[in-house]
Protein backbone atom coordinates (compact mmCIF):
# COMPACT_ATOMS: atom_id res chain seq x y z
CA UNK A 1 0.00 0.00 0.00
CA UNK A 2 1.46 3.35 -1.00
CA UNK A 3 1.85 6.28 1.35
CA UNK A 4 -0.88 8.11 -0.55
CA UNK A 5 -3.29 5.17 -0.16
CA UNK A 6 -2.44 4.81 3.54
CA UNK A 7 -2.99 8.53 4.12
CA UNK A 8 -6.33 8.40 2.27
CA UNK A 9 -7.43 5.38 4.30
CA UNK A 10 -6.50 7.15 7.54
CA UNK A 11 -8.48 10.23 6.50
CA UNK A 12 -11.52 8.08 5.74
CA UNK A 13 -11.18 6.28 9.08
CA UNK A 14 -10.88 9.57 10.95
CA UNK A 15 -13.92 10.98 9.16
CA UNK A 16 -15.91 7.83 9.96
CA UNK A 17 -14.87 8.05 13.61
CA UNK A 18 -15.95 11.70 13.78
CA UNK A 19 -19.34 10.69 12.37
CA UNK A 20 -19.79 7.59 14.54
CA UNK A 21 -18.48 8.89 17.90
CA UNK A 22 -21.45 11.20 18.65
CA UNK A 23 -23.92 8.42 17.80
CA UNK A 24 -22.09 5.82 19.88
CA UNK A 25 -21.67 8.29 22.73
CA UNK A 26 -25.38 9.12 22.78
CA UNK A 27 -26.65 5.54 22.31
CA UNK A 28 -24.07 3.49 24.21
CA UNK A 29 -21.81 5.90 26.09
CA UNK A 30 -18.71 4.56 24.31
CA UNK A 31 -16.53 5.75 21.44
CA UNK A 32 -14.76 4.19 18.49
CA UNK A 33 -11.38 4.52 20.23
CA UNK A 34 -12.50 2.05 22.92
CA UNK A 35 -13.93 -0.31 20.31
CA UNK A 36 -10.82 -0.07 18.15
CA UNK A 37 -8.47 -0.66 21.08
CA UNK A 38 -10.52 -3.43 22.67
CA UNK A 39 -8.16 -6.21 21.53
CA UNK A 40 -5.23 -4.59 23.34
CA UNK A 41 -7.30 -3.69 26.41
CA UNK A 42 -8.94 -7.12 26.79
CA UNK A 43 -5.72 -8.96 26.03
CA UNK A 44 -5.20 -12.22 24.19
CA UNK A 45 -7.39 -14.17 26.64
CA UNK A 46 -10.59 -12.19 25.98
CA UNK A 47 -10.17 -10.21 22.74
CA UNK A 48 -11.76 -12.89 20.56
CA UNK A 49 -14.70 -13.70 22.83
CA UNK A 50 -15.78 -10.31 24.19
CA UNK A 51 -16.70 -6.80 23.11
CA UNK A 52 -17.82 -3.66 24.94
CA UNK A 53 -21.48 -2.86 24.40
CA UNK A 54 -22.25 0.24 26.43
CA UNK A 55 -21.29 2.34 29.41
CA UNK A 56 -24.06 3.33 31.77
CA UNK A 57 -23.16 6.56 33.53
CA UNK A 58 -24.85 7.45 36.83
CA UNK A 59 -27.25 10.36 36.78
CA UNK A 60 -25.66 13.61 37.78
CA UNK A 61 -26.78 15.22 40.96
CA UNK A 62 -26.24 18.95 40.42
CA UNK A 63 -25.67 19.60 44.14
CA UNK A 64 -22.97 16.95 44.44
CA UNK A 65 -21.27 17.44 41.08
CA UNK A 66 -19.27 20.40 42.35
CA UNK A 67 -17.42 18.22 44.86
CA UNK A 68 -16.36 15.44 42.50
CA UNK A 69 -15.82 17.47 39.35
CA UNK A 70 -19.11 16.22 37.86
CA UNK A 71 -17.77 12.82 36.81
CA UNK A 72 -18.63 9.55 38.49
CA UNK A 73 -17.41 6.19 37.17
CA UNK A 74 -19.89 4.16 35.14
CA UNK A 75 -20.77 0.53 34.53
CA UNK A 76 -19.37 -1.08 31.38
CA UNK A 77 -21.53 -3.80 29.83
CA UNK A 78 -19.44 -6.40 28.03
CA UNK A 79 -20.82 -9.13 25.78
CA UNK A 80 -18.92 -12.39 26.25
CA UNK A 81 -19.35 -15.82 24.72
CA UNK A 82 -20.21 -18.96 26.63
CA UNK A 83 -18.17 -20.27 29.51
CA UNK A 84 -15.44 -17.68 28.94
CA UNK A 85 -17.74 -15.20 30.70
CA UNK A 86 -16.86 -16.92 33.99
CA UNK A 87 -13.15 -16.36 33.38
CA UNK A 88 -13.84 -12.76 32.41
CA UNK A 89 -15.73 -12.27 35.67
CA UNK A 90 -12.67 -13.45 37.60
CA UNK A 91 -10.40 -11.06 35.67
CA UNK A 92 -12.67 -8.02 35.86
CA UNK A 93 -10.53 -6.18 38.45
CA UNK A 94 -7.54 -6.20 36.11
CA UNK A 95 -9.77 -5.35 33.14
CA UNK A 96 -11.22 -2.32 34.97
CA UNK A 97 -7.68 -1.10 35.64
CA UNK A 98 -6.76 -1.49 31.96
CA UNK A 99 -9.90 0.35 30.81
CA UNK A 100 -9.35 3.18 33.27
CA UNK A 101 -5.71 3.35 32.15
CA UNK A 102 -6.93 3.62 28.57
CA UNK A 103 -9.26 6.51 29.43
CA UNK A 104 -6.69 8.15 31.69
CA UNK A 105 -9.14 8.61 34.57
CA UNK A 106 -11.39 6.33 36.66
CA UNK A 107 -14.18 6.00 34.09
CA UNK A 108 -15.38 2.49 35.04
CA UNK A 109 -16.24 1.27 38.54
CA UNK A 110 -17.94 -2.00 37.60
CA UNK A 111 -18.28 -4.44 34.73
CA UNK A 112 -21.56 -6.12 33.84
CA UNK A 113 -21.12 -9.25 31.73
CA UNK A 114 -23.82 -10.34 29.31
CA UNK A 115 -23.46 -13.84 27.93
CA UNK A 116 -24.18 -13.86 24.20
CA UNK A 117 -22.48 -14.57 20.86
CA UNK A 118 -19.82 -12.05 19.91
CA UNK A 119 -18.39 -13.31 16.64
CA UNK A 120 -20.68 -12.80 13.68
CA UNK A 121 -21.76 -16.06 12.11
CA UNK A 122 -20.58 -16.52 8.57
CA UNK A 123 -23.41 -16.07 6.13
CA UNK A 124 -23.75 -18.90 3.72
CA UNK A 125 -23.65 -17.77 0.13
CA UNK A 126 -26.35 -19.17 -2.11
CA UNK A 127 -25.10 -21.61 -4.71
CA UNK A 128 -25.04 -20.04 -8.13
CA UNK A 129 -26.24 -21.92 -11.17
CA UNK A 130 -23.88 -22.62 -14.05
CA UNK A 131 -23.88 -20.04 -16.82
CA UNK A 132 -25.27 -20.91 -20.22
CA UNK A 133 -22.88 -20.70 -23.18
CA UNK A 134 -24.66 -17.53 -24.35
CA UNK A 135 -24.32 -15.88 -20.92
CA UNK A 136 -20.65 -16.89 -20.74
CA UNK A 137 -19.87 -15.44 -24.18
CA UNK A 138 -21.80 -12.23 -23.35
CA UNK A 139 -19.78 -11.85 -20.15
CA UNK A 140 -16.51 -12.46 -22.04
CA UNK A 141 -17.55 -9.83 -24.60
CA UNK A 142 -18.33 -7.28 -21.86
CA UNK A 143 -14.98 -7.78 -20.12
CA UNK A 144 -12.78 -8.06 -23.24
CA UNK A 145 -11.93 -4.34 -23.23
CA UNK A 146 -10.68 -4.28 -19.64
CA UNK A 147 -6.88 -4.18 -19.56
CA UNK A 148 -6.30 -4.49 -15.83
CA UNK A 149 -6.34 -8.20 -14.93
CA UNK A 150 -7.47 -7.71 -11.28
CA UNK A 151 -10.30 -5.42 -12.41
CA UNK A 152 -11.27 -7.81 -15.19
CA UNK A 153 -11.39 -10.74 -12.75
CA UNK A 154 -13.53 -8.72 -10.32
CA UNK A 155 -15.99 -7.71 -13.05
CA UNK A 156 -16.19 -11.32 -14.24
CA UNK A 157 -16.97 -12.51 -10.68
CA UNK A 158 -19.67 -9.85 -10.46
CA UNK A 159 -21.12 -10.89 -13.81
CA UNK A 160 -21.12 -14.59 -12.84
CA UNK A 161 -22.89 -13.69 -9.57
CA UNK A 162 -25.53 -11.60 -11.37
CA UNK A 163 -26.19 -14.16 -14.10
CA UNK A 164 -25.92 -17.13 -11.73
CA UNK A 165 -28.48 -15.76 -9.29
CA UNK A 166 -31.15 -15.25 -11.97
CA UNK A 167 -33.43 -18.07 -13.04
CA UNK A 168 -33.15 -19.09 -16.66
Amino acid sequence: MSTFQRKGAMQIAEAANRLMDPVLQRKAGINTALLGSWDEIAGADFADCSRPEKITWPRRNSEMSGDTGGMEPGVLTIACEGARALFLAHAQGELIQRINGFFGFPAIRQIRIVQKPVTPHARLRPRLRALSPGEKSHLDELTSGIESEPLKAAVERLGRAVYGSKKR
